[in-house]
């Protein structure tokens, strides 16, 4: 039986679509919930939903509401709702593992000592930490591709920082929040800089622009600045070195 105070909401979004909500707050539970509900609903086939994407704790289905009526939409999201307990849901199948090589501190990652500090952990626990964990992909956003990673344990629920960085470039690791953001380009951020891959999370020419999806997991490996040079120096295709596995 589903958890009574776990109740799904369904509320349009303007004419563009649906939304239904999981929590208010970012939880593992309510997570899984919206990648699932989102790959169920998917599977259905419906010809309305021109389109559907999950954030952390929702998903969207894209509907042009001028043309078809919210109300039919919301008794069949909810039907869907209630033919099972989403507050223990199991992920979709065809998810991808992804290893990926990243360099940890030292100039191409500056700031791995100040987030173990803020975490109360040496440089050696931290990237201990940020290397022996399977991280899901919560949601993509923000650029085209830039996933949202976690959750990482209680210790790195640390704070943005009180100002910006003004660049930090594509492929770095970012750390707050119990979470790591995977950068997509170049760009200013709150979140320190803890770690650096060549991964492409955006290949426009590819014939999958986004490699990762909510629901993929990622694990990173630690390498050298030698490494991560000769990696960067073969790289046309964006994967940065990285081992892609799939998942039953």
């Amino acid at each position: 039986m589903q958890d009574a105070s776990f109740v799904p909401k369904v509320q349009s979004v303007g004419l563009n679509g649906l939304l239904v909500t999981f929590d208010n707050k970012a939880t593992d539970v309510a997570n899984r919930a919206a990648i699932a509900f989102r790959s169920e609903v998917d599977a259905l086939g419906w010809p309305e939903i021109a389109e559907s994407s999950s954030t952390l704790v929702s998903a969207f289905f894209r509907v042009d509401l001028s043309e078809y009526r919210f109300d039919d939409l919301k008794d069949r999201l909810e039907h869907v709702l209630a033919s099972r307990d989403w507050s223990a849901p199991a992920l979709p199948s065809g998810r991808v593992l992804w290893t990926i090589p990243a360099v940890f501190g030292g100039d191409r990652a500056p700031q791995l000592a100040e987030a173990a500090e803020a975490a109360g952990r040496s440089v050696a626990e931290a990237q201990a930490d940020l290397t022996s964990v399977r991280l899901r992909v919560l949601t993509l956003g923000f650029a085209p591709g830039q996933p949202y990673l976690g959750t990482l344990g209680e210790a790195w629920n640390i704070p943005r920082q009180v100002g910006l960085t003004p660049n930090i470039p594509a492929g770095a690791l970012v750390a707050a929040v119990r979470q790591i953001c995977l950068f997509t380009k170049d760009t200013p951020t709150g979140w320190r800089h803890v770690g650096q891959s060549a991964f492409a999370c955006f290949r426009p020419h590819s014939d999958t622009p986004f490699p990762l999806s909510p629901g993929d997991e990622v694990q990173f490996t630690a390498i050298t600045e030698g490494e991560l040079l000769r990696i960067e120096a073969h790289n046309s295709d964006g994967s940065g070195g990285a081992l892609r596995e799939v998942l039953e």
